[in-house]
């Protein structure tokens, strides 16, 4: 685990602990900036990969990879200004026919995505738009339901990025499209909770356009060591701003070409 040499393995394992015992117990934790800094890259990562190499020996499973903070209308609702990633496993994936587990959940709010599943490695030496479009084999609708174990959403940069960039759950839509068939920086966004809108946006608001996205992250992960490999789900980003859900709330977000997708939120944050 290579860390910044500002920022000591110790202090790393005790963000990790911070962070892990507020999962485990649902009760938010202090950030943990105080022990990484608000902006060291390197250690909040190295956070992230200590919780996720955890969660892999626990018996876990990555299936994928989140991009976080690629639209504008949510960094300036987190206050942060660049992109990150977490990875998705697989016990992360709520069906849209079953209630999300609001026990899971600490502070639960949600976004409607693209997520792009891969039929091809991503780890060329250059990967841009068109790389990363020939690596798709299919995009759906998304609900990203994210969530902090940090108390009151008090994040910076690095509070998010060990977080496992703010994940929590998803949900995918029924209605695969391959990419000939929709074009990802076109599609408009309208999600609806309990049947009132609640967020808009488009294809464009993040980060210019969902590829970009994906070739960034593509980008990123073969540098880090952990390229993308072909079968990963991605969920690119938010088209629009995330909205606080609580139980009993329902979800929906129609995507044009793509279809809904619906989340309906049962019994009680723990």
């Amino acid at each position: 685990m290579s860390v910044h040499p500002a920022v000591s393995t110790a202090a790393v394992c005790q963000a990790a602990r911070r962070l892990g015992a507020a999962s485990a117990t649902g009760t938010p934790c202090p950030p943990v900036r105080d022990l990484i800094g608000a902006a060291d890259v390197a250690a909040a990562y190295a956070v992230q990969r200590l919780l996720a190499e955890e969660r892999l020996g626990a018996g876990g499973v990555a299936v994928g990879r989140k991009i976080g903070l690629t639209n504008p209308a949510v960094q300036r609702q987190l206050g942060v200004e660049r992109p990150d990633f977490g990875t998705l496993f697989a016990d992360m994936e709520c069906a849209e026919d079953a209630p999300v587990p609001m026990d899971r959940l600490l502070q639960p709010k949600v976004e409607a995505e693209i997520a792009f599943v891969l039929a091809r490695d991503l780890g060329d030496d250059e990967i841009d738009v068109e790389v990363a479009r020939a690596a798709v084999g299919h995009a759906v609708a998304a609900l990203e339901i994210v969530d902090s174990r940090i108390a009151d959403w008090d994040i910076t940069f690095g509070d998010t990025v060990a977080d496992n960039a703010s994940s929590g759950l998803y949900v995918l839509g029924a209605t695969a499209r391959a990419l000939e068939d929709v074009e990802p920086v076109d599609v408009e966004m309208t999600m609806r909770v309990n049947g009132t809108t609640a967020s808009t946006g488009e294809g464009r608001a993040c980060l210019g356009d969902p590829l970009a996205a994906l070739a960034w992250l593509a980008s990123t992960a073969r540098d880090l060591g952990e390229p993308l490999r072909a079968g990963e789900v991605v969920l690119s980003g938010a088209l629009g701003p995330m909205v606080a859900v609580r139980a009993g709330d329902e979800v929906e977000a129609d995507v044009t070409g793509l279809g809904s997708v619906r989340a309906v939120f049962g019994g009680a944050v723990r």
